[in-house]
């Protein structure tokens, strides 16, 4: 496999550098966008517990706020739950863009990598060619070795470009669909909650003038 590497030419250090890159945010994407650290099992439900028993205070959504994604949006309309629906309603919309912002995290960079891979295996083919070209120039047909260096790298690199691009690629529209999942959830999840959470102030305040 080193020999291959080598005989590849200098544009396979810059292929090696976006496999590493890529696996390492395929990696930490995989890690950080578990159904437990991004939206944990029965939180809401919790948090509402905590709501209707009138034990939520600052000690409660500052501890929500650093739990998850998804408590980080739901802390947001606990701090604002004693304002209009509608500003409590456009500081959760504001949350969640940051959050959704987070969730895509190094997604481009690994999008970029799937793009970039094979028109680095292409340049390389490029330049094999070009050396194939000179020694043809210089020497003609007459050493096969020598025009097969040429011929070796440019095969070489367009097949580490496409092996570090397609697997890239997939794994850009998975995380992709994945995340866009999550935000679709997250939505449903935090309407619901605010909705409950309005009504219940509402209520709350309706009594008190009665």
């Amino acid at each position: 496999m080193w020999e291959l590497f080598q005989a590849g030419g200098p544009f396979m250090w810059a292929i090696a550098l976006c496999s590493i890159i890529a696996a390492a945010i395929v990696a930490e994407r995989l890690w950080t966008l578990q159904q437990r650290r991004v939206m944990p099992t029965d939180l809401t439900r919790r948090i509402w517990t905590l709501v209707e028993s009138g034990q939520v205070n600052d000690k409660v959504i500052a501890a929500l706020e650093t739990n998850s994604p998804l408590g980080k949006i739901l802390a947001t309309g606990l701090q604002h739950r004693h304002r209009t629906r509608e500003i409590m309603m456009e500081r959760i919309e504001d949350a969640g863009r940051h959050v959704a912002h987070e969730l895509d995290r190094f997604l481009n960079t690994l999008g970029t990598i799937a793009g970039v891979a094979p028109l680095l295996g292409l340049l390389g083919t490029v330049t094999g060619i070009i050396k194939a070209f000179d020694v043809i120039y210089s020497g003609g047909l007459g050493d096969p070795r020598a025009l097969s260096g040429g011929i070796s790298e440019a095969l070489l690199t367009t097949a580490f470009g496409l092996m570090v691009a397609i697997p890239s690629y997939v794994a850009y529209r998975y995380l992709r669909g994945r995340v866009d999942g999550i935000v679709v959830q997250i939505e449903k999840d935090v309407v619901r909650f605010a909705d409950a959470l309005n009504d219940r102030m509402v209520d709350g305040a309706s009594r008190e003038k009665a």
